[in-house]
């Protein structure tokens, strides 16, 4: 299956309080790179050159600036404004045209891992037509979405559990069918008024067309101020593999 990618680096950032009162918080330094150049850096690595950038209205301009073609990168770049902020799902069906008739690979913006992203990709290609998310093990699990894991079967998924089931995290690296656009436009927003990315994966689920693979190495979000600054603690100490 043929393959692009998605990097959804919207939303305000207001966790990180004044660091993003004039930017996008995916413009910050994660190491010695802005985080955004991580998950392309990623999918260039990973053999992936045709990539779409999810962005709101205020600071399009300034990923534009940054990245351009994406020639400087290896890659080609697509850029597409999402209005207001409606949660990753809705974000990521603004890559329906992109994305028609081939695989996407979804990566959010500020998630920082040391793991290559081509065994991730190794391991969807045997199931062909199947979703697949990365996980990892964590100590937080209540802070995310999370995978009950049984040898190599998701169980269940549930968002942000108050009694979680495992200390699987799902993480904000995910791998998409085709039919996904169909998926998105069948949610309808939950009690935060957003499209959830659990339910989509919930419904490959469903469906028995959910794999994962596990992280090795490191992974955190960097969307806190102590997650930002754990990741540029990560990333310095080990430089992440792209």
């Amino acid at each position: 299956m043929k393959l692009r990618g998605v990097i959804l680096a919207g939303g305000k950032g207001t966790r990180l309080g004044e660091l993003t009162k004039v930017t996008n918080k995916h413009l910050l330094p994660v190491g010695p790179f802005p985080m955004v150049y991580h998950p392309l850096k990623k999918m260039v690595g990973a053999g992936i050159k045709d990539i779409l950038l999810v962005s709101g209205t205020e600071h399009m301009g300034d990923f534009v600036e940054l990245l351009g073609s994406g020639k400087e990168f290896g890659c080609t770049l697509t850029y597409r404004v999402q209005d207001e902020a409606g949660g990753i799902a809705q974000a990521l069906g603004l890559a329906e045209l992109f994305c028609q008739g081939v695989g996407c690979v979804v990566i959010l913006g500020d998630n920082i891992f040391h793991d290559p992203l081509g065994p991730f990709l190794a391991d969807a290609a045997k199931s062909a037509n199947h979703a697949w998310v990365a996980v990892k093990r964590v100590h937080d699990p209540k802070r995310y979405g999370v995978a009950e894991v049984q040898g190599n079967r998701i169980l269940s998924i549930e968002e942000k559990p108050k009694q979680p089931k495992s200390d699987y995290a799902v993480a904000g690296v995910y791998l998409y069918p085709p039919d996904v656009f169909d998926i998105v436009k069948t949610l309808r927003p939950s009690s935060r008024g957003e499209l959830e990315i659990t339910d989509v994966n919930r419904h490959f689920l469903e469906q028995g067309r959910l794999g994962f693979s596990q992280l090795n190495g490191y992974w955190t979000d960097a969307g806190t101020l102590d997650s930002l600054a754990h990741a540029n603690q990560l990333v310095s100490e080990k430089p992440p593999i792209f």
